[in-house]
């Protein structure tokens, strides 16, 4: 197992890399705390996505209809498919995501987390370059795709 990488205030564990699986898979750990989100919906280009819910509840939103992904839950995003994800809840969720093939490895969150070191708040546009260099599209639209209402 990876060291855990602090990615703003969600933590990713890598469990196996694309450099381990000759690319045909990245498969990590993903916690993200009680009421936070992705700051940008996007798509991926070059792979599909598989979420396992392991602990808590996250919500991703795919084509503005939301799944709530809970321990025991499966939720399969097909390459090309706008998303985003949030945690409403008042606890952590945990995930396991496989991306099928691994194209990103650990350098992606590193990147990412790199700019969260910088600024509590990193500029958007920044991430939104690192996201493009490794086939993470940004969706720019008026309202985003997760309505985020945390729970009472």
């Amino acid at each position: 197992m990876y060291e855990t990488i602090p990615v703003g205030e969600m933590s990713v564990t890598f469990l196996k890399t694309r450099h381990e699986t000759g690319g045909v898979f990245d498969l990590f750990e993903l916690i993200m705390p009680a009421f936070h989100r992705v700051p940008l919906p996007h798509f991926h280009r070059k792979y599909d996505e598989t979420i396992f819910g392991v602990d808590g509840s996250l919500t991703w939103t795919l084509h503005d209809k939301p799944h709530e992904v809970r321990r025991g839950v499966t939720l399969l995003i097909p390459r090309g498919t706008p998303h985003s994800y949030a945690n409403p809840t008042h606890t952590p969720g945990r995930v396991l995501c496989l991306q099928t093939p691994g194209v990103m490895g650990p350098e992606y969150y590193l990147e990412i987390a790199a700019l969260y070191l910088k600024s509590r708040h990193p500029d958007l546009a920044r991430i939104g370059a690192v996201m493009s260099r490794y086939g993470v599209v940004p969706v720019h639209q008026k309202e985003d795709l997760i309505p985020f209402q945390p729970e009472r």
